[in-house]
């Protein structure tokens, strides 16, 4: 691998560490002033990230596209480095009210976007077709799943939830969708939402699918699934009491079952 120059004259000399707590694939290199993603091509659309991130400048706070390459194999991604702590932060557990305000502001940030000229469709049908190029391909991992998704009681395998989701499509309500909404993909300093990142699946979807996918990453954050910490006194259900809207229940079970195939 040879980074191009243009990446080169930013990072040359600097230190930096690896993330690897996501699941794109992607090698992260986190620096002090920025952050440079290498993904191998045909992984994900980055020439529609990295548009959808030029848009997205001035309207809520994501990370600034520095310089953006591609050679014969892969794609480098440079961006500014978003300050704040993630929202899984154990102070924000700790403070469980705190937390589900920053979230419900979270949300409603990206839901106040204006979609008209938005450049990506992220929309059910388009997840649908990305949902079975993964199925086709071998690319869903049984293991990573709720516990109740498949197996006695739940699905066979992924082509049989793929075909579920096919004949249960909900109706859509659109909006500006983050697409990974879960804590630590949303950054907060002085108790302010500060950044959102890892923004490949961002574009315009249904609002329910980041509801789910916030409300599944605050159920398992407080209940030890992710950290191995428990906080018994917290109920994923206030989620929707900070939201001011009643919880539709089939489309959080919908939009965490797609998720299941990502």
């Amino acid at each position: 691998m040879v980074i191009p120059e243009t990446i080169r004259t930013w990072i040359d000399g600097k230190e930096y560490t690896l993330d690897d707590l996501g699941k794109s694939g992607s090698q992260i290199r986190i620096f002090d002033d920025c952050v440079l993603k290498i993904m191998k091509n045909g992984v994900e659309d980055e020439d529609a990230i990295v548009g959808v991130m030029r848009w997205l400048k001035g309207k809520v706070p994501v990370p600034e596209v520095l310089a953006y390459e591609k050679d014969d194999e892969y794609q480098y991604l440079l961006m500014s480095k978003v300050q704040g702590q993630v929202s899984c932060d154990e102070y924000y557990l700790e403070h469980p009210k705190e937390l589900l305000k920053l979230m419900a502001e979270a949300l409603r940030m990206l839901w106040s976007v204006d979609i008209s000229d938005c450049p990506r469709d992220r929309s059910l049908e388009e997840e649908l077709k990305e949902a079975a190029y993964r199925v086709e391909h071998g690319m869903v991992d049984l293991n990573d799943a709720e516990p109740t998704t498949y197996g006695e009681g739940g699905f066979k395998d992924s082509e049989e939830l793929l075909q579920w989701l096919i004949d249960h499509k909900p109706e859509c309500e659109p909006v500006l969708s983050h697409g990974d909404f879960c804590l630590p993909n949303i950054l907060v300093m002085d108790g302010k939402i500060s950044g959102f990142i890892d923004l490949g699946d961002t574009g315009i979807g249904d609002k329910w699918r980041d509801i789910a996918l916030c409300y599944r990453s605050l159920r398992h954050n407080f209940d030890g699934t992710f950290g191995g910490k428990v906080y018994p006194d917290f109920d994923p259900e206030m989620l929707f009491d900070a939201l001011g809207i009643e919880p539709n229940r089939e489309k959080l079970n919908y939009y965490i079952l797609l998720d299941e195939l990502f």
